[in-house]
């Protein structure tokens, strides 16, 4: 990868519940500890609660860009784990669904990062709604959250679905969290990866790793701290740790070129 460009990437999931947002911390939290350079963008922009789990309290967020005229550096919220985020809000309508304006004003705002960040993580909403597909898009890769249950694997395919039939995207890393144990979890990747293969001609997905049931995660979670800082040696903070191994190996694809603007701008021509 480009030292000058970001990589950015998407954790999204079909399903709420499956520990998406949890993941994408850690793994900010992981990769910052390799010595990266992280911004992890809040893109669950009505329910918001990236800054919950870290147990953090921003005075802006990006709703402050679109509606009171805040700009990204205003907004931008330092961790104490080596990364910075960009929250949005919890419980406002308005960020349900972005006008294209909002959309411009938003790709404009995050391309001041484009010298000052290795890796642009955004964590998406659950589902297929307009917010994230449109984020999915933005990115250059795509990390599907699964768990080892029949309705997160119904519905990560619906999202693999629509994001291949309606805008021809056909690349996908696969991690499934929360799975009992490694045999398991490369059993659900199988299911996706065969239902992609018979119904989805040219869809590629890669395994990006697993990630165990732990009871330490619960209790990190409960003390709004990552858990890979909480209890870095459990089961679940070492298999983080491996992820945001695999995640380093990716590269940035060939067809573009490493600016954020340029993601983004594609993507808002395209509609």
């Amino acid at each position: 990868m480009s030292a000058t460009f970001p990589l950015v990437f998407s954790v999204t999931s079909g399903k709420g519940g499956v520990g998406k947002t949890n993941l994408a911390v850690n793994i900010a939290v992981s990769l910052a500890q390799a010595g990266k350079r992280i911004v992890l963008l809040d893109a669950d922009l009505g329910l918001a609660n990236v800054d919950v789990l870290l147990g953090l309290t921003p005075q802006k967020n990006l709703f402050h860009l679109f509606h009171e005229g805040a700009e990204l550096w205003d907004i931008l919220f330092p961790t104490p784990y080596g990364f910075s985020i960009l929250p949005a809000s919890s419980g406002i309508s308005d960020m349900v669904s972005l006008s294209t304006g909002q959309k411009l004003e938003l790709l404009e705002a995050v391309d001041v990062l484009e010298n000052e960040v290795d890796y642009l993580i955004v964590d998406t909403g659950a589902g297929i709604n307009d917010n994230v597909l449109y984020f999915n898009l933005a990115a250059q890769e795509r990390l599907v959250v699964m768990t080892p249950e029949p309705t997160s694997l119904t519905d990560a395919y619906a999202l693999i679905k629509v994001l291949k039939l309606a805008h021809g995207v056909e690349h996908f890393k696969v991690i499934v969290n929360m799975a009992p144990d490694a045999k398991e979890a490369k059993l659900m990747f199988t299911r996706l990866h065969q239902a992609c293969d018979h119904f989805l001609s040219g869809v590629s997905l890669d395994f990006a790793g697993y990630v165990p049931r732990d009871p330490q995660v619960r209790k990190a979670v409960v003390q709004q701290i990552p858990f890979c800082i909480h209890e870095p040696s459990s089961p679940a903070a070492q298999a983080v740790r491996q992820a945001a191994q695999t995640v380093q190996s990716w590269d940035v694809p060939e067809s573009l070129d490493g600016n954020i603007k340029f993601f983004w701008k594609k993507l808002l021509f395209r509609q």
